[in-house]
């Protein structure tokens, strides 16, 4: 299985990926520039965090019309997983391919600090490996991660079972002082309804060693190697 690591101008957790494939895992990996027009040879791709294009306007707004999105898209359209943390997250909101938006955080203030998320789905290439109600400790980095969507979105999200992660206690409760950025119903991460995009902005690549405080980002990776071997 190949991942391709998706890279904007301003990207800079491209490498903490890299290293999480070739060094912990031992996949097969490659980066993908911005201007590039396709995707083919990729089995997964992953957008990393950063700051696209400085993100001027809006977080991942500009980025959403970077040549490789329109074969992103397609990849996405056609099953093909696809993960985004942080700005990737982002970048996929602004492409369409993720509900909500990521909005500054209720406290006006950048938030970089370690987090626990509670694991929703388990339905998804990415979280097969995980049990429901499953406790991850992973940091996050950002200054806009505040998710938002309308009543309705949130409403059919839950139905449909796409709010994957949510901010919570050591122990699992979904509180408000759990809730580092005001994140609606304290979500952290979601997918699309046919689940193979999701977003979350946590960052799982930089919780895979124990020694760095918490390897508990290696199961998403570990997820998705385990559906490529199901699927052939």
């Amino acid at each position: 299985m190949k991942f391709g690591v998706l890279v904007f101008p301003g990207t800079w957790s491209h490498q903490d990926f890299a290293h999480v494939l070739q060094d912990i895992l031992g996949c097969d990996w490659g980066y993908v520039w911005h201007k590039e027009a396709s995707v083919a040879g990729y089995d997964a791709l992953i957008l990393p965090g950063g700051f696209a294009h400085g993100d001027y306007l809006r977080c991942g707004a500009i980025a959403r019309f970077s040549p490789i999105m329109e074969a992103v898209i397609r990849f996405a359209q056609d099953g093909g997983p696809v993960i985004g943390s942080c700005n990737g997250f982002q970048i996929l909101c602004e492409a369409g391919l993720l509900p909500g938006a990521l909005l500054r955080n209720d406290s006006l203030q950048y938030r970089c600090r370690w987090v626990h998320i509670r694991t929703e789905n388990v339905e998804t290439p990415f979280t097969r490996t995980l049990a429901p109600g499953q406790v991850l400790k992973m940091p996050i980095s950002h200054g806009e991660g505040r998710y938002f969507a309308p009543p309705e979105t949130l409403t059919a999200l839950s139905a449909r079972g796409q709010i994957v992660f949510r901010y919570a206690t050591p122990e699992g409760r979904i509180t408000s002082d759990a809730n580092p950025n005001g994140a609606l119903e304290n979500i952290a991460g979601v997918c699309n309804a046919r689940r193979n995009v999701m977003g979350l902005m946590p960052h799982p690549e930089r919780a895979t060693e124990s020694l760095l405080g918490s390897a508990d980002g290696r199961p998403l990776f570990e997820s998705v190697l385990t559906t490529s071997a199901i699927q052939h």
